[in-house]
């Protein structure tokens, strides 16, 4: 059964946090901090946004 309700702070916390153990790696590597952030936050959002139309 589709859960109606969603927890976005949850879901957006979690995406953020699995987007950023890899993205800290890439830093670690010598990627500019900023791209790095911009990537995070991208992959945080369209996660949310995917969980919304699942």
């Amino acid at each position: 059964m589709h859960n109606v309700q969603k927890d976005w702070v949850s879901a957006i916390a979690i995406a953020a946090l699995g987007a950023g153990i890899i993205t800290s790696f890439a830093v670690s590597q010598g990627q500019n901090p900023l791209v790095g952030l911009a990537i995070t936050l991208f992959a945080a959002v369209s996660a949310v946004v995917i969980d919304h139309f699942l």
